[in-house]
């Protein structure tokens, strides 16, 4: 391992000795004060650490993939030209490696189907699973799971926004080959890894301007949704789910794959439904859509980011939404039915950086939420003790959760506090600013 990344006992080496002691201590007086409420911090503090969050490879290079297609379309813009954006797989997994060395636990990788590793060129419709290879050793030595998703975008073939719901039917078949050949390639995946690959099919499809058929486009999507789900693989290694989007730059007037189709295709056909934080109407809440969904779906995937203003895919902060988006899904038992992961990229930013940020605070917000007394909580609900709820939810806001997430980082041998971007800042120097 480079010298810049944490080896064991990293915290003692970084912190010293003596803030140890007293970083130990601090923890144990938070868990006092937990325990008064009927807070278990140990369960709280394991519980996240067994908490896998699939972590977005995109971050790492803008959005690129290594296919050489240049510029992006298909309404995803990254905006800023911060030095050290990898250039190629070597670059991009040592950047992933310097981000997991400084977040806790052990957690996924989120690939599109556009970082296939070829020795020459291979169109989307004729990927085969062996083009994954590579990500699949790299998850095997490290121990992580992967997720996978189509990509449709990015390609002259998605070059007016249309894709699965073209009038073309050469070029609707050629996307529906495509969503096809990375279902076997996250079957394949989640068999190699033994922990089932979510496969979500996003699509940009969409007009500018009003259109004159709005049920065509959603006809036709639904034909080719059913000939890609056709075929059956083991659940055990394959999970399928769908995602929807409000709307998108170039496709303002209307979405094929909106809110009402995917919820209602995901419902009649036995799969899932991927919820998107930025895909929403800006004052609806994605906490809420959460409950609303383990209702009738054993699942929920999850998309975390931060849309400023709308879907901006900025990092995600410790912010309320993802507070109550945590809260949802530990208040309703769903650590294991929601299946978390992250979607943004800024290129304004070290995109170390950005990886680490934007998951140690989906961490934080999980570790807030099962530190609340939420059994408590729900029985003054239920009661009609609402003043006694709104006091005690507020006077939580003032408990020691900071000690309880320095002891979380300690037993997990990552960096507590700022520290960690010493080490983002020495490989910037070190390696990053080297690749021009």
């Amino acid at each position: 391992m480079p010298p810049y990344l944490p080896t064991d006992k990293v915290m003692e080496n970084i912190v010293g000795r003596k803030a140890m002691v007293e970083m130990m201590q601090n923890y144990e007086e938070a868990k006092k004060a937990y325990a008064a409420v009927g807070v278990d911090t140990e369960a709280a503090i394991q519980a996240v650490l067994d908490k896998p969050i699939s972590i977005h490879c995109w971050q790492g290079d803008d959005v690129h993939g290594f296919e050489g297609a240049g510029e992006l379309s298909g309404g995803i813009a990254t905006t800023g030209n911060y030095p050290g954006c990898a250039r190629n797989p070597q670059e991009l997994m040592a950047d992933f490696d310097v981000a997991l060395s400084l977040i806790p636990g052990k957690h996924r990788i989120n690939i599109h189907a556009s970082y296939a590793i070829t020795e020459e060129k291979v169109d989307r419709d004729a990927l085969k699973p062996e083009h994954f290879q590579a990500w699949i050793d790299y998850a095997k030595q490290r121990g992580l799971g992967i997720d996978f998703n189509p990509t449709l975008f990015s390609h002259p073939k998605a070059a007016d926004s249309l894709t699965l719901s073209h009038p073309d039917k050469e070029i609707r078949d050629f996307w529906i080959r495509h969503v096809k050949a990375c279902r076997e390639i996250a079957a394949y995946i989640g068999k190699e890894l033994g922990t089932p690959c979510l496969n979500n099919i996003w699509i940009p499809d969409g007009y500018k301007e009003i259109p004159a058929d709005r049920l065509g486009p959603r006809m036709r999507l639904k034909a080719a949704l059913d000939e890609i789900f056709a075929v059956k693989y083991d659940p055990n290694c394959l999970i399928d789910c769908v995602e929807s989007k409000v709307f998108g730059i170039g496709v303002e007037a209307y979405t094929v794959g909106s809110n009402e189709f995917y919820l209602s295709y995901a419902a009649k056909n036995d799969i899932y439904y991927l919820l998107d934080n930025g895909h929403f109407h800006p004052t609806e809440m994605v906490s809420d859509k959460i409950p609303a969904l383990l209702t009738m779906f054993d699942k929920v995937p999850l998309h975390v980011t931060r849309p400023m203003r709308w879907d901006s895919d900025h990092v995600v902060l410790l912010q309320d939404e993802v507070r109550e988006i945590a809260k949802e899904i530990v208040r309703n038992d769903a650590m294991d039915k929601v299946l978390i992961g992250l979607d943004y990229f800024d290129a304004s930013i070290n995109r170390v950086s950005a990886w680490v940020v934007g998951v140690r605070n989906m961490q934080k917000a999980l570790l807030e939420a099962l530190l609340l007394p939420g059994a408590k909580l729900k029985k003054l609900q239920d009661t009609e003790q609402f003043s006694e709820m709104m006091m005690l939810s507020e006077e939580m806001k003032m408990f020691p959760v900071g000690a309880v997430w320095q002891e979380l980082c300690r037993r997990a041998d990552a960096p507590a506090g700022m520290e960690w971007f010493d080490t983002v800042k020495q490989y910037e120097k070190d390696v990053l600013l080297s690749r021009g």
